[in-house]
């Protein structure tokens, strides 16, 4: 056959007399418009009364002309058509397969064309050739069975494949009356025994399950039509295609006649099929799944794009404006203001997706550092209070039961938490509305403090169906209350990410229309043990708060540090609480007020505090709320100080030590507000770009330092090397530079032969800001990292840990990042 392939031709006989002996015609086609034929075993011949080498010079393996050929009549031609329209409706379907029962033409007898009836099974590859798809196609005998049905007179051995007689009782105890001989060649004679034959119980008791599905139908006479799978005698496992009508009953049970059709070359096809189908859905399901993912990160690059724009439109169209109005200093003020918070929320969308990619490529890891849960908290409340201002939403923060303060953990990470839930607060509660922060520590075992932290915003709410979908990335609600909302639809899925690499979880309810609560739980790594008890004995303090709670929890801190104290809910009950304890000649040592109270404010509650006994009683400010903007007019109340909530025990300790008796901290605070910081100072500048080598000088020399510079890393070593003892009391390192990088300029100071080099402070100032890139530069030999954009409150804090003069060191406190 021409178009047998060589590696065909050379298939063993072994192969060749198995495929004989399934007594089925086998055979493979290229569906195109002849159906060629590719290859067939012996008996696709022996079915069609040819042989091979006749078959091929006649029809050249183009079964078409077998068919439709002028010396054939018209039937033949339409017998073609019903095959051809079968492969078309397969084909345009997409389905694998299709069955077909017809008649086909035998050769010419005399002048009479012989016919045989098949059931044609086929089955399509994913295979092609010449672009036409490859089909493997099974043609069995049943001429038999279709001549049966229409004479209705047949012996049980003119009957394809086997036939049985068997009585089936209630309980489907099946007994074997009578079969053909082929059904004992298959069987085996023994089958006569029933049960107590080995092969007979082992295929009945396999196929019970089939058998139980078809009793109903069974036991009253229906019927029925199943597939099994049986053993031989010889032990060879097959598939059977049952067909069986009731004939009879014999003692009230139904006598059924049953024709088993061996399906095993059609059934391993079909299971082939079915695994290709399941394998076929498993490949659609993960292109929809890609589709999908691709779908979702398109509409976050085209929503980035719009974020980003918008924030970078503000900073150019500022600069414009500034620039026309140089001789406008409020102006330009303001127009550096807008700038400054337009790049700040930039900085936060590219910070969003540069954390998304490192925690996806599984580079991101926590830090373990000192870390103070009042800084962190006060950070938090200092960046989202502008934003809370601008909507005149009202913020509130309060604690309850925290006990420690100080723990070993990642601050970043902390905040960015925070931060992320409380800007989905901002964004989706409306102008006035309400946004609270609860923080509880819920428990402490073994060095480890568990705390709660609960975010509850009066907000539109969420949709059910979106709840589920929060914390997935690149994911914002279709809702055209927030499409004008800007976000990268990361945050969450960062905050989520955060929160399981601390070990902690997190959980949101929301009522649409009603508002949305965030609740995170977080372990934290104690690192200082509770505050020392009855410290300021002996000291009266009068709290006022329109929070109930709030009072209880400051009267319950005050109290542990050995403070009486009363509280009270209201401006006015404070005016007669001093009127009284002004008679009784038993003032309070100070009076700690609540910013804003419904009936009168701190303000005009100061201002009557005042007017009853002068500036002696010091009246602090209590509240979440930015100081900046209320000092001035808090000044002229007389208020005496400020303690920015979350109020922890450290935060009363010191607002005591400094407003109250004005001792050693109020003098070190004084110097940090007004001060020198690092006056006489020298530091080495590192830094190859201008622009931040000027950025850095200016912040620095405000501070009085003096500052020296090297535009790259060799540069600086040179520097260094050629300076005085002791000359430099600082060095800081850009990382990113030609000629030589920061980490190797570290390793070169580090390794010179003179006095300091290996005790010289050296700080990496960067925009490598993972903690990836932290840890690298402690192990080149810097003492410290600061991330850029530069912060003038950082710059304050990290350099001056590592001089004499330290206010942080000395015992000073410095609100900062």
């Amino acid at each position: 056959m021409e178009l047998l392939n060589d590696e065909l031709k050379r298939t063993g006989y072994e192969y060749d007399t198995l495929m004989n002996l399934l007594q089925v015609s086998v055979s493979k086609h290229i569906l195109d418009e002849h159906y060629t034929l590719v290859w067939c075993n012996d008996y696709y011949y022996e079915l069609i009364g040819y042989a091979r080498e006749e078959y091929e010079a006649l029809f050249h393996n183009k079964p078409a002309h077998y068919y439709v050929n002028d010396d054939l009549d018209i039937h033949d031609e339409k017998l073609w058509m019903q095959l051809s329209a079968k492969v078309m409706e397969t084909l345009e379907s997409g389905e694998k397969s299709y069955n077909l029962i017809t008649r086909m033409r035998r050769k010419h007898n005399g002048n009479h064309h012989d016919y045989i009836w098949v059931r044609l099974s086929a089955y399509l590859t994913d295979e092609y050739v010449d672009g036409y798809q490859v089909s493997y196609s099974v043609m069995t005998d049943i001429t038999d069975v279709m001549d049966m049905r229409l004479e209705q007179s047949v012996t049980y051995d003119s009957l394809p494949g086997f036939v049985s007689k068997f009585r089936v009782s209630r309980n489907m105890d099946f007994k074997l009356l009578e079969a053909n001989d082929r059904f004992f060649a298959f069987f085996g004679k023994d089958s006569m025994d029933g049960m107590d034959n080995t092969l007979f119980r082992e295929n009945i008791l396999r196929n019970m399950q089939v058998f139980q599905e078809h009793k109903s139908a069974i036991t009253n006479g229906n019927p029925v039509h199943f597939t099994v799978q049986m053993k031989d005698q010889s032990g060879n496992d097959a598939w059977l295609q049952i067909n069986a009508s009731c004939i009879g009953y014999q003692e009230g049970d139904p006598v059924y006649l049953a024709i088993y059709i061996d399906i095993t070359n059609e059934t391993e096809l079909r299971q082939m099929q079915q695994k290709l189908e399941a394998q076929a859905e498993q490949m659609r399901s993960a292109l929809k799944a890609a589709e999908e993912a691709n779908r979702a990160k398109s509409d976050f690059l085209s929503r980035m794009s719009h974020d980003i724009r918008t924030p970078l439109n503000a900073v150019l169209g500022m600069k414009d404006i500034a620039d026309a109005h140089l001789d406008d200093p409020g102006k330009v003020k303001d127009c550096l203001r807008k700038i400054g918070l337009s790049g700040q929320h930039l900085l936060s969308l590219i910070n969003d997706v540069l954390d998304m990619s490192k925690i996806e490529s599984g580079e991101m890891v926590l830090r373990e550092d000192a870390m103070s849960l009042p800084e962190v908290l006060e950070n938090v409340v200092a960046i989202m209070q502008p934003q809370f201002s601008e909507k005149k939403q009202h913020f509130s923060i309060r604690l309850r039961s925290v006990v420690h303060e100080q723990f070993s953990s990642d601050a970043l990470r902390m905040r960015q938490i925070f931060i992320n839930i409380l800007s989905n607060a901002y964004k989706f509660t409306p102008v006035n509305g309400t946004i609270s922060m609860e923080v509880c520590e819920k428990q402490a075992v073994e060095g480890i403090a568990r705390f709660s932290f609960t975010i509850t915003d009066t907000g539109i709410g969420m949709k059910p169906e979106y709840l589920s979908q929060i914390f997935t990335a690149f994911s914002r609600e279709r809702d055209s209350r927030v499409d004008k909302t800007e976000g990268t639809g990361l945050g969450m899925a960062i905050t989520k990410r955060f929160v399981d690499m601390m070990g902690g979880t997190i959980e949101v309810s929301s009522e649409l229309g009603k508002g949305t609560c965030f609740k995170v739980e977080l372990p934290l790594k104690i690192e200082e043990s509770p505050f020392v008890k009855e410290k300021f004995s002996g000291l009266r303090i009068l709290v006022t708060d329109d929070d109930a709670v709030m009072c209880e929890y400051m009267a319950e801190m005050l109290g542990q540090l050995g403070i009486h104290t009363d509280w009270v809910d209201s401006g006015v009950q404070t005016v007669e609480m001093i009127k009284t304890a002004k008679q009784n000649g038993e003032m309070y040592d100070a009076v700690l007020l609540d910013w804003k109270m419904p009936d009168l404010d701190g303000f005009e509650t100061t201002r009557r505090i005042r007017e009853l006994c002068g500036s002696r009683l010091p009246v602090l400010i209590i509240s979440a709320y930015d100081w900046g903007d209320v000092e001035k007019n808090a000044k002229k109340a007389g208020v005496t100080g400020f303690l920015q909530k979350p109020i922890f025990v450290s935060t009363l300790i010191h607002g005591l030590q400094r407003y109250v008796f004005g001792g050693q901290e109020a003098r070190e605070a004084q110097v940090a507000e007004t001060g020198a910081r690092f006056t006489g100072r020298r530091f080495l500048l590192i830094e190859d770009n201008a622009f931040n080598q000027e950025i850095a000088r200016e912040l620095l020399g405000d501070m009085g330092a003096f500052v020296d510079t090297a535009c790259d890393g060799a540069e600086g070593v040179e520097k260094f090397r050629q300076s005085p003892d002791g000359f430099y009391d600082v060095i800081l390192m850009d990382v990113q530079m030609p000629v030589m990088n920061g980490y190797e300029a570290t390793k070169a100071i580090r390794a010179l032969n003179r006095e300091g080099a290996k005790t010289v402070p050296i700080l990496a100032m960067t925009a490598d800001a993972f903690a990836e890139d932290i840890q690298a530069a402690k192990d080149a030999g810097m003492n410290g990292h600061m991330a850029k954009p530069l912060d003038k409150s950082i710059l304050w804090r990290e350099i001056g840990k590592y001089l004499n003069n330290d206010p942080l060191q000395s015992g000073g406190h410095l609100n900062g990042d």
